[in-house]
């Protein structure tokens, strides 16, 4: 064996590893100085359409972002190709804070929330008269969503001229909500007048028509317009995707949402809607510990109100009743 130098059960001990030459990693992430602001027009697919500098850009969502959503009415940067020409496309590097989100779950039972728009300031709830039919849990659920969203609500009630409005106002006369009426083929001052300087948001069940009113406030934006079948009284879904439009005359802008069948709201707890009555939240401040504010609830502040004289009781029950709409799957 001379020569040969033998190995030794103790030579491990000095034996030292080799060490794989990595990239050392850093902390440091990109400034994205060159960045510039944009506007979340619609979504599709994963892929962005946005409004920048007056003009259209395509956009991807840069991986950095990871898994954080970027949805319509989102105020993002972009990076790379801004130009807007057929077969170029940017990166979506940051989401600017929201200042609101439109939230729902598929259902009550669906734990996933799912942000619909966002930085809206007013919903508006778009529901028919007649043809189809009024679903008032529905629009009870979609105040629930504007009330815990920080939006302010407004009912926008067409076809009066097939059926009498004021049935469905007196309705919701006492939650103190804004209301336009429109007829087919009037004039639209009304609505326009309460659109302008707002970010709004268009929610309503298919074949309430708005599509149309869309359609009309922004000519050029071309919704698809649906009827609504005989047999079941229920609209087809035309608009397949949310997608923002600036009023002209830059007054505002609004959001065209898909129809809607259900407004899940396992997200909104009692105390979030309570919040947007502050009358009526004043009056809870000695309610027991876990009081809901419903209707049956011992000792509850706005019952103990009631019976003082301090509560107007029809806006005590309208309150109760958009806070049963969160457990009714009637709608």
């Amino acid at each position: 064996m001379s020569g040969r130098q033998r190995y030794t059960e103790h030579d491990h001990e000095h034996y030292e590893r080799p060490r794989r030459r990595t990239k050392p990693r850093t902390k440091d992430r990109p400034t994205y100085d060159d960045a510039v602001d944009a506007l979340v027009v619609t979504v599709d697919r994963g892929r962005f359409t946005l409004l920048h500098d007056g003009r259209l850009i395509y956009a991807m969502k840069a991986r950095p972002l990871g898994r954080k959503g970027v949805v319509v009415g989102d105020r993002v940067r972009i990076v790379g190709d801004v130009s807007g020409d057929d077969g170029t496309m940017a990166r979506i590097v940051e989401v600017h804070k929201r200042e609101t989100t439109l939230r729902r779950t598929a259902d009550d039972d669906d734990p996933v929330e799912r942000i619909i728009v966002a930085n809206a300031d007013q919903l508006v709830v778009v529901t028919a008269l007649a043809d189809p039919e009024p679903r008032p849990r529905l629009i009870d659920r979609a105040l629930v969503a504007a009330y815990a969203s920080g939006m302010k609500p407004v009912l926008c009630l067409t076809k009066a001229d097939l059926r009498d409005p004021e049935t469905l106002l007196s309705t919701y006369r006492s939650l103190g909500v804004p209301y336009v009426v429109t007829q087919r083929g009037a004039e639209l001052a009304a609505v326009r007048e309460i659109l302008e300087g707002h970010t709004s948001v268009l929610v309503g069940h298919s074949g309430v028509g708005k599509s149309t009113l869309v359609n009309a406030l922004v000519p050029e934006a071309h919704r698809e317009v649906g009827h609504v079948n005989a047999v079941t009284g229920r609209g087809r879904h035309t608009s397949t995707s949310a997608y923002l439009l600036e009023l002209p005359d830059q007054a505002g802008w609004i959001i065209d949402t898909p129809g809607i069948r259900s407004f899940g709201l396992a997200h909104v707890e009692p105390s979030m809607l309570i919040e947007a009555f502050p009358d009526l939240d004043e009056m809870t401040e000695d309610c027991p510990r876990g009081c809901t504010h419903g209707t049956g609830e011992p000792e509850c502040g706005l019952d103990e109100a009631i019976a003082a004289g301090e509560a107007d009781a029809e806006r005590v029950e309208s309150f109760r009743r958009l806070l049963a709409s969160r457990e009714s799957t009637d709608y």
